[in-house]
């Protein structure tokens, strides 16, 4: 309904003006998070794009003259990381498979462990800008950060003025339960990045930083033909109103604690799955062997998963799903689990 209703009014305008979606949508996304600015574009790679190009600007602007200035620029990320597949966003990605071919990458990124804070204070340097993360990873294979790591890094990055960008492009907008999943470990971040699910199926991404961040780009710094489009914007308004629901984010956290459980009772059954990690609805579980034959034996049966890092099947349902659909998953994921024992 609001995306017909935009399209009759007005579909796309220049970047040169505002438009009652984009103010609205961008009010809406501040009050929710960082309280700061927000830029539009059409994908989480897009998004990331900006928090990487901010933190650069950032770091040019606020060197010491002892540190020189201009010789910020380095960010730290993290192995088993993924931020995109353009340039900068792949060479932040802490995955070598989808580096082959693309060599050589931008320089500028140092590699830490995930979830261990001493190997971030080791690479740390008068160099180092920022640090990019997501609090679950979910490409590298479900993965949740510790609260203690995220408190860890908001301490490192305020002792050493640095930016901490999280990306909640797969983890942000009710999936694990809270609206974003920052809100779950009381840590706020001074950029964020959010897409997927935000146009409700259209194309639209938001990269949020505080204001004394934002600050730091100035006119023809960054810019987008087509983000903030207005009927983009208007679907990303409604599923705000959606995913904000008090009573859709319980759903998420009791039928996603139900989901857990009901996986680990399948691994104390099957001893093919390794592990089951997650929380809300993103979810993934293990395997000790290749899990591309079990993905399409589900989907033959009308289970839709997928398989990151060749073993982690991984969970990503609709967040108004049931614990009868639960069920139905469970039991049609046992039936193909069967065969593998």
């Amino acid at each position: 309904k609001a995306i017909k209703s935009q399209s009759e009014k007005l579909i796309h305008v220049s970047n040169h003006y505002y438009t009652i979606p984009q103010i609205t949508l961008a009010q809406s996304l501040s009050d929710l998070t960082l309280g700061g600015k927000v830029f539009f574009s059409n994908s989480g790679a897009e998004a990331n794009e900006c928090a990487i190009k901010l933190a650069r600007k950032w770091g040019k602007r606020t060197g010491t003259r002892d540190e020189g200035r201009g010789t910020k620029y380095e960010i730290v990320t993290f192995k088993n990381s993924f931020h995109g597949r353009t340039i900068a966003t792949l060479s932040a990605t802490g995955q070598k498979k989808f580096h082959k071919g693309f060599e050589p990458l931008l320089g500028g990124f140092k590699f830490a462990e995930f979830n261990n804070l001493s190997s971030v204070e080791k690479i740390i340097s008068p160099k180092t800008c920022a640090i990019i993360v997501e609090p679950v990873q979910g490409e590298g294979g479900v993965y949740p950060a510790k609260k203690e790591f995220l408190i860890g890094l908001r301490k490192l990055c305020n002792e050493n003025k640095l930016l901490l960008i999280f990306d909640e492009i797969q983890c942000g907008l009710g999936r694990t339960g809270k609206i974003f999943a920052f809100k779950n470990y009381g840590v706020i971040p001074d950029i964020l990045t959010i897409a997927k699910s935000l146009g409700g199926g259209l194309p639209v991404a938001a990269t949020i930083a505080k204001n004394k961040v934002a600050e730091i780009f100035s006119f023809g710094d960054h810019g987008s033909t087509f983000g903030g489009n207005s009927v983009c914007c208007a679907a990303g308004i409604e599923v705000l109103k959606i995913v904000s629901n008090k009573k859709l984010l319980k759903n998420v956290k009791e039928v996603g604690n139900y989901f857990l459980s009901e996986l680990r009772k399948l691994r104390e059954k099957y001893d093919v799955i390794k592990d089951v990690r997650g929380f809300g609805l993103m979810l993934g579980a293990e395997l000790k062997i290749n899990g591309k034959e079990i993905v399409s034996k589900c989907l033959q049966k009308g289970l839709l998963i997928n398989c990151t890092q060749d073993n982690v099947l991984r969970f990503l349902p609709p967040l108004n799903i049931n614990k009868k659909d639960v069920d139905i998953a469970v039991s049609i994921l046992a039936d193909v689990l069967k065969n593998y024992r």
